[in-house]
């Protein structure tokens, strides 16, 4: 008979053949009716999930005095305002731009590390402070061999988990899938295609892998996020055609590897180690805190629902002439179509907050044919075309039939045959001209090593 704490792991493996089964199925296809409408709700729900995950961390303090609990508020404080004005530095024009890119992309774990020792220093190392838990090395958490007997399973524990692989299913497919768009949005000029199907097909695989080894599920945190594709970015700086003496940054090309994510599951495998696990159980929970509210309050200051909030608050006087929002007539569409995020995310964010926990994207699942055939009754078209916009761009959809609504075109930059280093991405965007190409391959030397360098750009000259 299984034991109890192996129960629940049976439906991993029932999830992995349903995740075969929507890959060979071209479920994917599905995908061309999500708009930034459900990721927008999506993003909004995950940022505040960061928020109260930091909040929980931090009231679970108390266990260890308040003094303990006080004092690990500060640090976590401290690590959000550290961490924000890393990012505020990486986007302003102080500094020279090597130094600049270097503390917008490595701010945040230097923070991490820097505070992690901070609490050694005076009166504080005298307050016990609550830090990660850790176990033996390459070893599970609970008292356990590392596979699950799934021999001495009852039948009838193997058809009971059904109904539960069928909802983790659903929950992987749209939270990858999702996810994936979202870190393949437009405002990404990326020149190779995507891989929605195989990407479903290789995630059954992980899946169907934790079930035999009893380890997280492989999808709990959204490995595909907006922030690393973020990182990628080679931007350049260019004259803004608006502001007169102005200038503005804009995005090049994206760095397009897999270097980084393969680092990223390595040093995750060599956390197991001996040493470093030393090293992670010095790490305050406090910090842990600091760095979910950081992630928390990034992904909400450029998610859609936040930068709608953001219009209607403001004073029309002083609301600039090129804000897209401010063509749309009705005001009141605008409330409407807020409101209606509002209403997703807050029924998305009540579910998660129950036994029901797992089925939180099926009300959003409900909000794509909402979008789809009902909204359209009573926003007009150009109202949905300023609030709303595909997700990704047509190049990135073309696997799974394009956006919705929009006809399915040779997207391939023109030229592209006779120059084997053209760029592929969102026809029209201006960055696949001649010149830009010639900046995107001249900055490649340095991106080919890992590194997303800044091109500026005066007077229409290279510099």
């Amino acid at each position: 008979m299984i034991s109890l704490r192996d129960r629940p792991l049976i439906h991993l493996r029932w999830s992995m053949v349903m995740h075969w089964i929507l890959a060979i199925t071209n479920s994917c296809n599905l995908l061309k009716y999500v708009t930034r409408f459900s990721c927008d709700i999506f993003g909004f729900y995950v940022a505040f999930i960061y928020l109260q995950k930091g909040i929980q961390v931090l009231t679970r303090q108390w266990r260890a005095g308040d003094t303990s609990a006080y004092l690990s508020i500060s640090i976590a404080l401290l690590v959000l305002m550290v961490a924000f004005l890393c990012a505020v530095i990486g986007e302003s024009s102080l500094f020279h731009r090597h130094f600049r890119k270097f503390i917008e992309d490595y701010g945040t774990p230097l923070t991490v590390i820097f505070f992690t020792g901070f609490v050694h220093i005076g009166k504080m190392r005298d307050v016990e402070l609550l830090k990660l838990p850790t176990s033996r090395a390459f070893f599970p958490t609970t008292d356990r061999g590392w596979f699950v007997h799934f021999w001495d399973i009852d039948v009838g524990d193997v058809f009971l988990a059904i109904p539960f692989a069928l909802l983790l299913t659903i929950l992987f497919w749209f939270d990858h899938n999702v996810s994936s768009l979202i870190a393949q949005g437009t405002e990404f000029p990326l020149r190779k295609p995507a891989g929605f199907h195989w990407d479903i097909f290789l995630l059954g695989i992980t899946t169907g892998v934790a079930g035999l080894l009893g380890i997280p599920f492989p999808n709990g945190l959204i490995p595909q996020a907006p922030f690393h594709t973020t990182s990628l970015c080679v931007t350049r700086t260019v004259a803004d055609p608006e502001s007169k003496g102005n200038s503005r940054r804009v995005v090049d090309h994206v760095v397009e590897q897999r270097v980084s994510n393969l680092a990223q599951g390595l040093l995750t495998l060599g956390t197991m180690t001996g040493p470093l696990l030393i090293v992670l159980h010095l790490i305050p929970q406090a910090v842990l805190a600091g760095l979910f509210f950081i992630m928390g309050i990034q992904a909400l200051q450029a998610n859609g629902i936040t930068l709608k909030l953001v219009f209607l608050a403001k004073d029309k006087a002083l609301t600039a002439r090129s804000d897209p929002l401010i063509t749309i007539p009705r005001r009141l569409s605008i409330w409407v179509f807020v409101a209606l995020e509002l209403i997703g995310f807050g029924a998305t964010f009540a579910i998660t907050q129950t036994i029901a926990a797992i089925g939180f994207p099926v009300f959003i699942f409900l909000y794509i044919p909402l979008r789809t055939l009902v909204m359209p009754l009573w926003f007009k078209r150009e109202e949905l075309l300023g609030l709303d916009q595909p997700t990704a761009s047509p190049f990135t959809m073309e696997s799974v039939g394009g956006n919705y609504g929009e006809e399915v075109e040779d997207v391939r930059v023109p030229g592209a045959d006779e120059d084997s280093d053209a760029e592929r991405g969102e026809a029209g965007s201006g960055w696949e001209e001649k010149e830009e190409r010639n900046v995107g391959v001249r900055s490649g030397r340095g991106s080919r090593r890992g590194s997303a360098d800044e091109i500026e750009v005066e007077g229409g000259r290279t510099r």
